[in-house]
């Protein structure tokens, strides 16, 4: 028997809930119910998404738990630490997926440390890619999340350093103590807040380092992930960059060897990286000589990554481009939800990009 399963979108006038909105329309076995929000709740969707045409009339309705309730599905894309009082509130056979951070991390204290408030529980983590020897397994994530009900979608930064990090992790190939990560990011990443340092004039023409020091509230989660992947002890430095474009991520990771009398060719790293992502429909790995750009990525569910080693610094270097909003966010809600709902995990999704 066909079924089409109903969906609400909590907070759809932000650039998250506009992305998975935009992939939901695509999605044949997807019908969009109630779409919320809070401050503009009561306007029409096409004031803030002028692109979504079949939805533009849609009125946004106030964010509450009864609006959500009755849906077969609610995707929540509020502010970080919004997301669990509503939660809490939804029937547990609903499927909620969570875009924000409030059930990513597994270390309440951690969570109290970068977020300052109290944790509210850890749900099946959203990364079907991410490689799980943790706690004696050999599987990925995907596993373990069909048939979940409740989903944390990773952070677009996580996500990106994750996929370029782990097959290394998981091979024991590097020193996780001297791991170091710079990421270009685009102005999306920050949401749609009226800031002074987000408005064109301030960064047009401009790169700006944010959150650097160990500051930014995605490094446990990085960190968490990669000693799923396999690190007895992880130490990162992690480096995010505003540059002038709206989406998309390119990140540079460099590691020392385990063993430091390691030499590696560029051939062999290639062949460990896409043996790691062997079969996985969302990641490639690129040919030799051919190095990942945002801009083939954009509009796509999909991490481009490359690998090589630089024998003058004795460093392997990883780099990955994606989507912040799709792989990074709305399209990776998407391939969980598809794989807990037992449909094909392609379902909606594109490995496309969008050029020029």
């Amino acid at each position: 028997m066909h079924m089409v399963y109903s969906v609400a979108v909590a907070g759809a006038s932000g650039y998250a809930g506009g992305e998975v909105l935009r992939l939901l329309t695509q999605h044949p076995e997807f019908t969009i119910g109630a779409v919320t929000a809070h401050s503009r709740a009561g306007t029409l969707l096409g004031e803030h998404h002028p692109h979504l045409r079949v939805l533009a009339q849609r009125e946004l309705l106030a964010t509450t738990p009864e609006t959500l309730a009755g849906h077969d599905i609610v995707i929540l894309a509020l502010p970080h630490g919004a997301s669990g009082n509503i939660a809490a509130q939804l029937p547990q056979s609903t499927l909620v997926v969570d875009l924000g951070a409030d059930h990513r991390l597994e270390n309440a204290d951690d969570w109290k440390k970068y977020y300052g408030t109290e944790h509210a529980g850890t749900w099946t983590y959203g990364m079907p890619e991410l490689l799980t020897t943790y706690k004696n397994t050999s599987d990925k994530q995907r596993e373990a999340l069909i048939g979940a009900t409740r989903i944390a979608v990773p952070g677009c930064n996580v996500t990106a350093v994750t996929l370029g990090l782990q097959p290394a992790v998981n091979a024991g190939l590097i020193d996780t103590a001297t791991l170091n990560a710079v990421l270009a990011v685009g102005y999306s990443g920050a949401g749609k807040s009226l800031q002074p340092h987000l408005l064109a004039s301030e960064g047009l023409g401009t790169a700006t380092p944010y959150a650097v020091g160990g500051t930014h509230r995605h490094i446990p989660e990085i960190k968490q992930n990669l000693i799923r992947a396999g690190a007895t002890e992880c130490a990162l430095s992690f480096t995010p960059v505003l540059v002038p474009m709206s989406r998309g991520i390119l990140a540079t990771m460099t590691a020392a060897p385990q063993n430091l009398d390691s030499e590696f060719t560029h051939q062999e790293l290639n062949e460990l990286w896409s043996a790691a992502y062997d079969n996985e429909p969302f990641v490639e790995v690129l040919p030799q000589g051919t190095w990942p750009t945002t801009k083939a990525t954009l509009g796509a569910n999909t991490a481009h990554i490359q690998v090589t080693f630089d024998q003058t610094a004795q460093k392997i270097v990883v780099i990955t481009a994606l989507d912040n909003l799709v792989k990074g966010t709305a399209g990776a809600a998407i391939q969980s939800i598809n794989i807990a709902l037992g449909l094909p995990e392609t379902l909606g999704l594109t490995t496309q990009g969008i050029a020029p």
